[in-house]
């Protein structure tokens, strides 16, 4: 066990990994009562040490760590990435790159959709994982033993996930499928807090065009508030509650306060009004400018959309690659309407193993059969030799 607590010590740990092909990467940290998450540790192994690093330590600066995520001759290994890559984003308005996420690439690799960590060390490393810290308070010091072991524990087993995965997709020479799919979990905008994009979690509880137009408004102030707060959202209202706000546009504190679950009082603070004047915002939208909110109805398209589903069943079965990695159902839809699509089904690996079966079936150029009560493809020559036969 190593646990970082000084720059000095950081600084010779990070000089060492630095000199190391991958460094493997976690953070432990608390959002239950924030807006943004509060790194409390951070763990990383290079193949042949492994160190938590004390984020919370009095005078520890944490250059020398982001410095080693910034060095592009060191591949960062994370595990579901998203949230740890927000933090360091947050830290210092940097994504580690080279990157791999074995969460991606164990989807790749055939172990199912989203695999836990806890799998893979189980299914990889046969290793049994002890998770009773899980849930442990880790902004509390002084660190315990069995904290610092298990946050280190989630490090060192990665190098063996790690390794075996890339592996796995070097040799069915799969590893430029897992270069597609980092590149949303290497682009700024996946991190960025617009609070005029906030409505876009709530979209499809819109019931109409003005209930839409109020909600952009509401959500924008909910969120600009809980960022300057640095507070959760639901903290300044509950979803719910936007949504019956939306849909009830009370244009005045009167009737903004008469509502059945709107919090007793706070019509007469600073956000009562506030949110009245999100509700005029609202009102005022020119509701033609405003996104689409009923999906469109794709008539005649049921029944290919049906074929589709079968389809990428077959080929998630017999490529290993998890059904919901290769397509989604708006994907199939969107395929059912145009042969030209903009959806990732029809763009790189996807459609060299999907999209192009995909486009053959739709205009009867592949068919599906049942062989030993397995799905099967059949091309087109295929079919005419069955029919001369």
């Amino acid at each position: 066990m190593s646990l970082v607590t000084s720059t000095d010590e950081l600084a010779a740990v990070c000089q060492r990994f630095a000199q190391h092909p991958f460094v493997t990467v976690d953070t432990e940290f608390l959002r239950e009562t924030t807006f943004w998450p509060k790194v409390c540790v951070i763990q990383a192994a290079s193949p042949e040490e492994a160190v938590a690093i004390d984020a919370l330590a009095e005078g520890l600066d944490l250059t020398p760590f982001l410095d080693l995520m910034a060095n592009a001759a060191v591949v960062k290994v994370f595990h579901a990435a998203r949230q740890d890559l927000e933090i360091i984003w947050r830290l210092a308005r940097l994504i580690p790159t080279p990157l791999f996420d074995t969460q991606v690439a164990a989807t790749v690799c055939g172990f199912g959709d989203q695999a836990s960590y806890v799998e893979l060390v189980k299914a990889i490393t046969r290793a049994n994982l002890d998770k009773s810290s899980r849930f442990t308070d880790w902004s509390r010091r002084p660190l315990s033993p069995a904290q610092i072991e298990y946050a280190i524990a989630d490090v060192t087993h990665l190098r063996d996930i790690y390794l075996h995965l890339r592996q796995r997709l070097e040799r069915t020479n799969r590893l430029h499928w897992l270069a597609d799919e980092m590149e949303t979990l290497t682009s700024p905008a996946t991190y960025e807090q617009h609070p005029e994009n906030a409505w876009e979690r709530l979209r499809h509880r819109a019931r109409k065009p003005r209930d839409l137009a109020i909600l952009i408004e509401l959500a924008a102030w909910r969120e600009n508030e809980a960022q300057t707060r640095d507070v959760p959202r639901s903290r300044i209202l509950k979803d719910d509650m936007l949504i019956e706000i939306a849909q009830a546009a009370p244009r005045d504190l009167e009737a903004l306060g008469g509502l059945r679950s709107f919090p007793r009082g706070m019509e007469r603070s600073r956000g009562g009004a506030e949110i009245v004047a999100a509700v005029e915002r609202g009102l005022s939208r020119d509701v033609s400018q405003l996104p689409r909110i009923v999906r469109e109805k794709r008539n005649g398209n049921g029944a290919t959309v049906e074929l589709l589903k079968v389809l990428l069943r077959q080929v998630g079965e017999s490529t290993g690659v998890a059904p919901k990695m290769i397509a989604t159902i708006d994907d199939l839809e969107a395929i059912a309407l145009s042969d030209d699509a903009d959806t990732p089904a029809l763009q790189g690996w996807r459609r060299t193993i999907f999209g192009e079966k995909a486009l053959q079936l739709k205009h009867g150029r592949l068919a599906l059969a049942i062989d030993g009560g397995k799905v099967i493809t059949l091309e087109w020559e295929e079919i005419a030799e069955a029919i001369a036969s």
